[in-house]
């Protein structure tokens, strides 16, 4: 670990590590790339890369939602575990052991499960069994294969019928030779280097092609983009450390992106205080509100950009069952913007305990009658059946038609009596059917197809539980008033969990590394991957300031920096530009992105575990000092 120049740090940090009983996570070969001499060994790496052939122009790889990805490697006796991590950094990758006998066979089955095959030999082939090559040989003659070759040596020169694949790469086998290999198949990097020595007798001296620029996110050290890497190292694990030390999360991860590249992306502590399971990068979290930005507010811009979708119309012209309501005349720009005098929210889970008002906010709630099960009919039971199927808890089952009575809750809700800005769940729980209405489709399969599985954010999902194991879910609140549980893969949220998980208030989860690829977007407004996802006008008009005259500084959906700065409850650093925009998530998430620097910064904690009453994350400011810490290291280097 590094050395910080303030003793206090250095000390804390040590007593954290013995406190707390954990690791601190860090620059490894499963987490982010070595410290010490990074930007030389990269720039080296780079040197060494080479695209030798590209039959057709299929690299860098496009349109991922179309592609079924098997990496084969054809060497076993070189590790290529930095190569594979970082394939899995773009998208899903099958890994692929060819069988001892029946190759030919084996690969002739895979043709029907993959679409491309990344194909990996480490070394000069000398470590290839005739099973490698004879599957090699069938994948190459029917399925779109890229080679990648690692000390390459005289590898086309032993097995000259290599040379006949459609892609190849040649590089080092070290750690940025490894990377770099994965982000130039994904557009991750530019290349344009060549060959010193020759390659057999199909590559000479010189021979090389060019990858003019890179189309997603990369992944380099911090002085690549001009940024001071030990500062950030040593002022982001400062900041994180401390804020374990104050219990105000038990375990967090940092991911910082400038210039399309990631720089820094490093997990501290543990899912919860009492056990030992270490943060991974890859683990996946509750986003609480930012759900709002990531889930139905691309959608509306996508609308917006193809002339569908009116910021002036009302909400009725959108969701028709809202007619006759006081919601159906409100200005979808004032719903987006926190402006409609729309209620903050309703505890809807309150209206289904004997006793209680349907509608909460007609009848006062003393908050300290605890769930025991004392519930009206047709709301909760304690088993499922065909009316009780929406999940809650194992022994907690929802009505099948209760979703009805919260829709009809917040359609029948008051107004606020004066105008101004007041912080609404309401018109996005109202996204999923504002979706349907318009396009048939629901919401989650909507979202997945047009956005996330064509970047490649294959970890945004709702009710990740159908996807991954628990232990890759970082855990939230310990509930002890409805659910009486660990949260853990079901939604925080209890709005959205009597849905179903489905709303577009709360609900997504995903990884840090699968939100940067939806935020890049953004800052790109709109393009990324060599695909335009959102029309340039329709980002550029959510991400503006709406009502600045009136004094609120919200965008269509996104925060924006407050006209007057204010860092006891800012969460963005003071030097974030006014076209800069994000959110926070009540669980412990956040994001912001500056296109004028084009920074991007994510911060994801479970910082209501135990309870959602700890306050030390929003005390300390954690999340606005990394922002800041982030904007310190450029002005410093």
């Amino acid at each position: 670990m590094c050395k910080h120049p303030n003793l206090f740090f250095r000390r804390l940090r040590g007593l954290a590590c013995v406190v707390f009983g954990f690791v601190v996570f860090g620059y490894s070969v499963r987490a982010q790339s070595p410290s010490g001499d990074g930007l030389d060994a990269y720039r080296q790496a780079l040197s060494q890369t080479v695209l030798l052939r590209n039959a057709g122009q299929q690299i860098p790889f496009l349109r991922l939602d179309t592609l079924r990805i098997a990496l084969l490697p054809l060497s076993e006796s070189e590790p290529l575990s930095v190569f594979q991590e970082y394939l899995e950094r773009y998208t899903e990758i099958a890994r692929l052991n060819v069988p001892a006998f029946g190759a030919a066979v084996w690969a002739q089955e895979q043709l029907s499960r993959y679409n491309l095959f990344v194909v990996a030999v480490n070394g000069n082939g000398s470590a290839l069994s005739s099973s490698a090559l004879e599957a090699w040989k069938a994948l190459s003659q029917k399925a779109r294969v890229a080679l990648v070759a690692f000390d390459a040596g005289q590898l086309l020169a032993q097995y000259p019928e290599l040379a006949g694949s459609g892609v190849l790469i040649a590089g080092t086998g070290t750690y940025y030779g490894q990377s770099l290999a994965a982000q130039a198949l994904f557009g991750g990097t530019a290349l344009n280097a060549r060959l010193a020595q020759p390659l057999g007798t199909a590559f000479g001296p010189g021979a090389g092609l060019d990858l003019p620029q890179a189309i997603r996110l990369g992944y380099a050290p911090p002085e690549l983009v001009g940024m001071n890497g030990q500062l950030l190292e040593d002022s982001v694990e400062a900041i994180l450390l401390e804020g374990l030390q104050a219990r105000a999360y038990p375990g967090a991860q940092v991911l910082i992106a400038k210039d399309e590249k990631v720089v820094y992306h490093r997990a501290f502590g543990a899912h919860t205080y009492d056990d030992q399971h270490p943060v991974q990068l890859t683990d996946v979290y509750d986003f609480a509100s930012v759900t709002k930005i990531t889930s139905g507010l691309p959608v509306l811009m996508e609308w917006y950009g193809q002339g569908k979708f009116d910021p002036d119309a009302p909400l009725a012209d959108y969701l028709p069952e809202v007619k006759g309501t006081n919601k159906a005349g409100l200005p979808m720009r004032r719903l987006l913007t926190h402006t409609a005098q729309l209620m903050a929210w309703i505890p809807f889970w309150r209206g289904t305990l004997k006793g209680q008002s349907r509608n909460p906010w007609q009848k006062h709630w003393d908050g300290n009658r605890n769930n025991d099960f004392r519930f009206k009919a047709r709301t909760f039971k304690t088993d499922s059946s065909a009316a009780y199927n929406v999940y809650i808890t194992d022994s907690l089952w929802l009505h099948r038609k209760y979703n009805q009575a919260i829709y009809k809750s917040i359609y029948q809700s008051p107004l606020n009596e004066k105008p101004g800005f007041v912080y609404s769940d309401f018109f996005f729980y109202t996204m999923p059917r504002i979706v349907k209405y318009q396009t048939g489709v629901d919401f989650e399969t909507y979202i997945k197809s047009h956005f996330y599985r064509p970047l490649g954010a294959t970890t945004l999902t709702l009710n990740p539980l159908r996807f991954f194991p628990p232990e890759r879910i970082v855990p939230t609140e310990r509930d002890t008033f409805f659910r009486m549980k660990l949260l853990r893969g079901t939604v925080h949220d209890e709005g959205a969990a009597m849905l179903g998980g489905v709303s577009g208030h709360a609900g997504l989860f995903g990884s840090a590394n699968d939100l940067a690829k939806l935020m890049q977007m953004y800052m790109n407004y709109g393009a990324y991957g060599g695909q335009r996802f959102i029309e340039e006008k329709a980002v550029k008009e959510f991400i503006r300031c709406q009502y600045c005259g009136e004094g609120i500084h919200r965008g269509l959906g996104f925060d924006k920096p407050a006209l007057a700065y204010n860092p006891a409850s800012a969460s963005y650093a003071p030097q974030a530009s006014a076209s800069s925009f994000g959110h926070t998530g009540f669980t412990g998430t956040y994001t912001w992105v500056d296109p004028e620097t084009r920074l991007l910064v994510i911060v994801f904690s479970n910082r209501v575990y135990p309870f959602r009453s700890s306050r030390a994350l929003l005390d300390l400011g954690i999340r606005r000092r990394v922002h800041e810490a982030a904007y310190l290291s450029m002005q410093s280097n």
